[in-house]
């Protein structure tokens, strides 16, 4: 039964792949081609030590016109983040350019804005932004709280 089969013949050949069977062959090439893209999807985690951030804005509703806002970057557990940056620019209202602010010890980022509701609408939304300081395990991935702009 060893022979019949050609076991023998194919125990004895030194060829390396060359006397492999085609489908072994395609196997063994499909194999590892599968192992590489799951290797590098897992690279792409970066690791178990990675957190969201978040910004909480206060107040979180506005009317137009000249104010301050007060931005609170936490993480995924509700401490307070220094060091990351803040930016605040147009959604459905409107502000003059772009306004960007680092966090302080406390986490709050604070920036001066002028919102005005567009014509024809009742409300807007300023979008809010986080960019994580640098060479922390910080990620902004997910969307952060809106400011909205009601016109009185």
């Amino acid at each position: 039964m060893f022979d019949r089969f050609g076991l023998k013949r194919f125990a004895a050949d030194d060829r390396a792949i060359e006397g492999l069977p085609i489908r072994l062959v395609i196997a063994l090439v499909v194999g590892v081609a599968t192992m590489s893209v799951m290797l590098n999807m897992l690279s792409g985690v970066q690791g178990l030590a990675v957190s969201e951030l978040d910004v909480k804005p206060d107040p979180d509703v506005v009317t137009p016109g000249e104010q301050e806002l007060d931005l609170l970057v936490v993480d995924a557990d509700g401490d307070p983040v220094e060091g990351a940056t803040v930016v605040v620019k147009d959604g459905t209202a409107d502000i003059d350019g772009v306004k960007t602010n680092k966090s302080g010890a406390d986490g709050v980022a604070t920036v001066n804005v002028s919102p005005d509701v567009r014509t024809n609408q009742g409300d807007g939304t300023l979008v809010v932004d986080v960019k994580p300081p640098a060479g922390s395990q910080f990620v902004d991935r997910r969307e952060n709280t809106a400011v909205l702009v009601v016109r009185e």
